[in-house]
């Protein structure tokens, strides 16, 4: 079967129980646009963030090599963060109201793969990268403190990674999960409802 054939006048033509392809190619559209919003204020933040330690390294000049590891990590981590979420930028820009359906299906399940290795391999990369560099800084300037200090600035620090990484990741990655998995299964109804 010819993978190029417009779906959209078939299904147009189509009269029994069929689900709204403008409703859908507008959740499609929405969904694509909120996503690439995402992906710039990701983009902006972590480079405002990268950027202001950066500052804080040249204003302050830390003298312990720990504390200048750390801040390197740390700008490390976003960077590679950013390089592969912005992988997804080209896939969700391609994504357009001139496809066919098949074509849709192919880019939300390239979407999907890529998003899996983002929340996985790349999430869990990031984290560690994040979580070394911050207790390498933390190391130069709790070490002037008492150690109750000390382990109270450790402890808070680590529980809010903790935080993030045990409630806020799960519950973001089920929700783009969702998300997609909703659009790509309407997607499939509507192949399988063409090829009979």
């Amino acid at each position: 079967m010819d993978s190029n054939i417009d779906f959209k006048n078939i299904w147009k033509q189509q009269t029994s129980n069929k689900p709204n392809l403008e409703e859908l190619l507008g959740k499609l559209k929405k969904f694509r646009n909120e996503n690439l919003r995402k992906l710039i204020c990701s983009n902006l933040s972590l480079i405002a963030t990268s950027l202001f330690i950066a500052f804080i390294w040249y204003y302050y000049q830390p003298q312990m090599i720990s504390t200048k590891l750390g801040i390197v990590l740390v700008i490390l981590a976003m960077i590679i963060f950013l390089t592969a979420y912005n992988r997804l930028f080209m896939t969700f820009y391609k994504i357009d109201s001139t496809q066919s359906n098949q074509e849709y299906l192919q880019s939300l399940y390239m979407v999907k793969n890529k998003q899996k290795l983002m929340q996985t391999t790349m999430m869990n990369l990031y984290f560690i990268m994040l979580s070394l560099g911050i207790c390498l800084y933390l190391y130069e300037y709790t070490s002037l403190m008492t150690l109750f200090s000390a382990c109270l600035a450790y402890g808070i620090t680590l529980l809010w990674i903790a935080f993030n990484w045990f409630y806020l990741r799960p519950k973001t990655i089920k929700k783009q999960e969702s998300k997609l998995d909703a659009l790509i299964s309407k997607f499939e109804e509507i192949n399988n409802q063409l090829k009979e």
